[in-house]
């Protein structure tokens, strides 16, 4: 494993702690980061997340993420050592909708082929 990659999954573990335990914002629901990707000069770290509930719930989430970017960024510097603490960019990760979104359909054809059979 890459020296970047081993940094990517301790940042990503030490993220989730910290929105875990320290940030108080209770519009963040039941949230998992997927994956985190740093830029090869540390300077911006995107970090994609899931969310449980509709789509209320992934707008308050997201806009929550954004209040307290700063307070984890600060806290991502003080549990670990970096040269340089990257900007923090958070996106929402639609691959599990998006599987669910064929499953349905998939689901949807094995109904009617059955109904048809």
């Amino acid at each position: 494993m890459s020296k970047l990659k081993r940094l990517e999954s301790t940042i990503q573990r030490t993220l989730a702690d910290i929105i875990r335990t320290d940030v108080k914002d209770t519009s963040i629901g039941f949230i998992t980061l997927t994956e985190v990707r740093l830029a090869a000069d540390y300077s911006h770290l995107t970090i994609f997340y899931t969310i449980l509930g509709g789509d209320n719930k992934k707008e308050s989430t997201k806009k929550a993420l954004e209040r307290s970017k700063a307070f984890m960024r600060s806290s991502l510097a003080r549990r670990i050592n970096m040269r340089k603490t990257p900007q923090l960019h958070f996106k929402y990760d639609g691959t599990l909708d998006y599987a669910n979104k064929i499953d349905r359909g998939l689901r949807e054809v094995m109904k009617n082929s059955n109904k048809e059979g």
